[in-house]
């Protein structure tokens, strides 16, 4: 596959995983450094490391979402939330790898990440069109 193709690959994964909503949200174009960072995103993390065939998309949100709760990345956490849902990740075991995270990242970071999915799964399941 040449490179378009696998660019167009990796931004098609990258909908199918975040869901159209978050894609193509609403509002003015994209500015210059937001178009940037959108190009990067799907160049070297779709279309590079999620198109690798090592690790299943589930397996690859559960990794995310630990990774995320741990840096307190919060705004990604709730995006990577909804993707691990697209992904076929269960409310169990974004539980248990809360749980898991809050064991060697800290309580206050597994409390938080806590609190965020379930807001986000509860929005998710409120508004199946988003998905």
């Amino acid at each position: 596959m040449d490179h378009e193709e696998k660019l167009a690959l990796g931004a098609k994964v990258r909908a199918e995983v975040l869901g159209q909503k978050h894609v193509n949200a609403p509002g003015s174009a994209p500015s210059k450094f937001q178009e940037a960072f959108r190009q990067f995103t799907v160049e070297y993390c779709w279309a590079n490391v999620w198109l690798r065939p090592g690790l299943e998309r589930k397996t690859r949100s559960l990794i995310n979402l630990a990774m995320l709760a741990a840096m307190a990345r919060w705004h990604e956490f709730e995006v990577h939330t909804r993707g691990a849902l697209n992904n076929g990740v269960t409310e169990e075991e974004i539980i248990e790898v809360i749980l898991q995270t809050g064991v060697y990242a800290g309580v206050p970071v597994a409390a938080e990440a806590m609190r965020i999915a379930e807001r986000t799964i509860n929005d998710y399941r409120a508004q199946p069109e988003a998905k």
